[in-house]
């Protein structure tokens, strides 16, 4: 036999002394198929809040910024499916602010949070179901307000600290 024969018979052997085990049947696979009466219109299922450069002088003079709007836009939407949803926001709680959203670790700013208000300004605590809010047949949009809110204690104390700043909550939707 001369050399590249014997590599070739060498190479042709190794799959089957690999050592290589099958076990059968030790993946197993389960779920369990919905049906929601909505989607999340694609391209909106991450929404960026961008509040640009906020003066410091607004949280001493008013403890808080303007609202700013934002929409979860849906579509698809079948009321024979689901005729309501409940939207709950969750994220980082803020220990100073209860119910707000905490800047996160990598913000150089501090001494405020972020507030969630549903689109009549009543407030949305992180963590909490929102009210019911009606699904339109086709689409529908859910609209909210976000603002920054100074911390009690680093506005007496005149210690807000500037910066950039970010925060990242998750929005949930429940239907019924």
């Amino acid at each position: 036999m001369n050399m590249l024969t014997k590599v070739a018979l060498i190479i042709t052997l190794l799959p089957y002394g690999s050592g290589a085990l099958a076990i059968p049947n030790n993946l197993q696979i389960r779920g369990n198929l919905v049906e929601e009466p909505c989607t999340i219109l694609p391209g909106d299922e991450k929404i960026s809040l961008i509040f640009w450069d906020t003066p410091e002088k607004n949280f001493y003079a008013n403890g808080h910024t303007a609202s700013k709007d934002f929409v979860i836009k849906l579509s698809d939407c079948d009321t024979s499916i689901g005729k309501s949803v409940k939207v709950t926001f969750s994220g980082t709680p803020s220990p100073a602010l209860p119910g707000f959203l905490a800047l996160s670790n990598s913000s150089t700013a501090s001494g405020f949070a972020i507030g969630i208000q549903n689109s009549d300004g009543s407030p949305l605590d992180i963590a909490q179901e929102g009210e019911k809010i009606a699904l339109q047949n086709g689409a529908t949009q859910l609209h909210f307000q976000a603002f920054l809110k100074g911390e009690p204690d680093a506005i007496s104390n005149k210690t807000i600290k500037v910066g950039p700043y970010n925060a990242t909550a998750t929005f949930k939707l429940d239907y019924e």
